[in-house]
């Protein structure tokens, strides 16, 4: 089934150069034992049918969707997000658009979106030259795909899809501390906070007037 591909490449992570879909997807170790990564995929799936119904845009949050869980499994396991995911994701994610704003003559919200994933590029980058340690460049071009897909629904999902990460980040931070699963100076991964940050703004916004 299609939902176990993306548990299947993340278990094949790192990737040797030229590997093909057989070598990544085809038999062999998955990352987390079925069925989260399956279950999770799915739900997300569903909420994302929902959150947009049967319109242009769909297939480019159902793209977001199963791309957000394969690079929050490999950043999790790896603290990593591979440029061979990100980039691609970006390119597919902005032409979808493009097609969902030629359908409906959405011109404003594709603008906005370049926009967003411009603006959110660049306070990434700024951030993480000033606190290397802090963020990684797979954060910053993770921000830029994700400020693509805010910007398409509005200035104030740009705002708060970037602050929801942090948010998020400090919350599982401070909850691991309180079990003590990690210690004061333990670090975790970003981009899986980035991602569910976003994907609660993207679910809330539908419940905005």
């Amino acid at each position: 089934p299609v939902l176990w591909l993306r548990n299947r490449a993340a278990g094949r992570f790192p990737w040797p150069p030229g590997a093909g879909a057989r070598e990544l997807l085809g038999p062999g170790p998955v990352a987390v034992r079925p069925p989260v990564v399956e279950v999770a995929t799915a739900l997300l799936v569903a909420l994302t049918v929902l959150r947009t119904g049967l319109s242009w845009e769909l297939p480019a949050f159902l793209l977001l969707a199963v791309v957000g869980v394969l690079l929050a499994v490999v950043d999790l396991q790896h603290r990593l997000l591979p440029n061979r995911v990100v980039l691609p994701a970006l390119a597919a994610g902005t032409a979808l658009l493009l097609l969902a704003a030629l359908a409906d003559g959405a011109w404003d919200a594709l603008l906005r979106a370049v926009l967003g994933a411009a603006a959110l590029f660049a306070v990434y980058l700024a951030l993480a030259l000033a606190s290397p340690g802090g963020l990684g460049m797979g954060d910053v071009k993770l921000a830029a795909l994700l400020g693509l897909y805010l910007g398409w629904l509005g200035w104030a999902a740009v705002v708060l899809g970037a602050l929801a990460g942090f948010v998020v980040q400090a919350v599982v931070a401070l909850g691991l501390l309180a079990t003590r699963r990690i210690g004061l100076r333990g670090e975790l991964p970003f981009g899986p906070a980035m991602l569910a940050g976003a994907a609660l703004v993207i679910g809330g916004t539908a419940l905005l007037p």
